[in-house]
């Protein structure tokens, strides 16, 4: 058993947030600006033009009025609408961005977004493939560009102020790679204009003999895919996007970096002002000392290198296996707290590995792994009823995160009361305090994380109102979810389909006959579709614990 108990509340749209984890990430929905995104008027206007010009020559060599039409293609020619250049960053604040939708681009169109209001500008995006990111920036077809590029060794633009560093490693079917030697001999693939064939050009000046295929309208994670899946031999990937696809591709694995590590910045333009290149380089610094560039940092890297290779491959098995029986219990209880079904599934696996059964030596039991007092205050009758523990669980999650103080902002209110439901509510206030004693935001997971383990020490416990604590626990389990929650969310439609409700004697896959016995039915997932009884929140407010000021 890795926790206690917890809940989280989410209101409808109340406090709600944009959730920039999502897989389904769209620029124009998200973008605090609007999205300007090129016309197709000019090139309906100049095909008119083209004919206007073609029947007025007609009309000029029957009439032989040549002096007439030569004036008139002029007239057409001088009003014919020219190619819009970039306005004034100051007006507009045009920055090139991948086309790529993956958590690379969601991070980097985060830092964008951040910067135009801090700039107080209109932000237009110009979308483009990796491989035509370089030459247009080159061509000052923007200001900026934002994509993951490696400035180290770019010699060709200006870069800004780096914000990521990251190991760029060769990542082959079979044997992992140890030596270089080896690498030359390997059929290599990597994105065309990405920061990892940059890497290689690096690499190529030491190795001449290093060859490669350059793919555009590729992504990293489709290389790694067909490496895993023996398609490919070797291509190239930075440690983080390395780490994310081991989560569904477990035979990955790499010791071999080609090169030294990709430091990571915006592209400028060549004809950049000054003045630009001053602000960005205030804005990085600012974010750097407050904090949010490492919050952004953790929010989409944090928790990639959490599981091993087998949890990840347990993990997936039983999405595709043991997740379709349950999945409409966890979209129902989706559907009356407004939360995603694939957060209670994702807290359920963490919790009892979607056993109905589960129970634990501190006699917390059941799907969410309830403890007496719980399931009674959320009316939850018989805790091994897989629907009534996690309609149960799902509003306990969603009363705590309800608890939390109204400046407290999406993921970070999630992840906080996720602690919560392993520690309780007071806990998690204690490390709040602590991480405010320490200099840091109480309301920010990312902080709030590190003072967690501090609560099984009695230095810290003994000041704290609720003493000791397993911090170190809650800590573990929101990273474990926040990864199994990302997976689910990225696991092809179709992996996780809906099955028709089991049957009352439906027991988990693999389960003997003998050790079923063990565990009576106790009706663990019948009368699906009859509510359980009083399932009504309650508030603590008798409880008596008190806001971390």
């Amino acid at each position: 058993m890795t926790g206690g108990e917890g809940g989280i509340r989410t209101h409808g749209t109340e406090n709600r947030t944009t959730d920039f984890e999502s897989v389904a990430f769209d620029h124009s929905a998200t973008s605090p600006q609007r999205l300007i995104l090129p016309s197709k008027l000019k090139i309906r206007q100049n095909v008119h033009m083209i004919k206007s010009v073609h029947s007025l020559l007609s009309a000029c060599i029957r009439a032989r009025l040549c002096a007439l039409a030569l004036l008139g293609v002029a007239l057409l020619v001088a009003c014919a609408p020219e190619e819009a250049s970039k306005k004034p960053w100051r007006e507009e604040l045009t920055v090139i961005v991948s086309t790529e939708n993956n958590v690379d681009s969601e991070f980097e169109f985060k830092l964008v977004n951040l910067f135009a209001e801090q700039l107080h500008v209109t932000l237009k995006l110009l979308p483009l493939p990796q491989n035509q990111i370089m030459q247009s920036i080159v061509a000052n077809k923007a200001h900026l560009a934002a994509s993951g590029l490696r400035s180290n060794g770019n010699e060709r633009v200006k870069f800004g102020p780096s914000y990521q560093t990251v190991s760029e490693q060769a990542v082959c079917s079979g044997t992992p790679l140890r030596r270089m030697a080896g690498l030359l001999k390997k059929n290599i693939t990597v994105v065309a204009g990405s920061a990892q064939e940059a890497a290689l050009n690096e690499a190529r000046k030491k190795f001449p003999a290093l060859h490669w295929h350059a793919r555009p309208n590729q992504s990293v994670a489709q290389l790694l895919k067909e490496v895993a899946e023996g398609k490919l031999a070797c291509t190239v990937a930075n440690e983080e996007q390395l780490a994310l696809a081991r989560n569904y591709h477990p035979n990955l694995d790499s010791t071999l970096d080609i090169a030294t590590p990709s430091i990571l910045a915006w592209a400028v333009a060549p004809d950049v002002d000054a003045a630009l290149l001053a602000e960005a380089q205030k804005f990085f610094t600012l974010i750097k000392q407050d904090g949010r560039l490492q919050r952004l940092l953790d929010r989409y890297y944090g928790h990639n290198k959490q599981l091993e290779s087998d949890d990840a491959a347990a993990f997936i098995t039983k999405a595709q296996t043991v997740l379709p029986h349950i999945r409409s219990l966890f979209e129902e209880a989706a559907t009356l707290t407004g939360m995603e079904w694939q957060l209670f599934a994702a807290l359920a696996y963490q919790e009892s590995r979607w056993d109905p059964q589960a129970v634990s030596p501190t006699k917390v039991r059941g799907m969410m792994m309830l403890t007496e007092d719980t399931a009674d205050r959320m009316g939850v009758t018989n805790r091994l009823n897989a629907r009534q523990s996690i309609i149960g669980g799902a509003r306990y999650l969603l009363l705590l995160k309800d608890q939390l103080p109204p400046q407290v902002n999406e993921p970070d209110r999630t992840w906080l009361a996720l602690a919560a439901y392993n520690q309780g509510y007071g806990h998690l206030e204690d490390a709040r305090v602590l991480t405010q004693q320490h200099g840091h935001n109480p309301n920010k997971w990312a902080d709030v994380k590190k003072a967690m383990p501090l609560l099984t020490q009695p230095q810290y416990f003994e000041q704290t109102k609720h003493g000791y604590a397993r911090g170190g626990e809650a800590v573990n389990l929101v990273e474990m979810v926040r990864m199994h929650h990302l997976m689910l969310n990225s696991l092809p439609i179709g992996t996780v389909p809906r099955l028709i409700p089991p049957t009352p004697d439906y027991k988990l896959p693999g389960k003997s006959k003998n050790e079923a016995q063990l565990h009576p039915s106790s009706n663990a997932i019948n009368k699906l579709s009859k509510p359980s009884k009083s399932l009504g929140i309650h508030h603590p407010a008798k409880d008596g614990v008190q806001q971390a000021r």
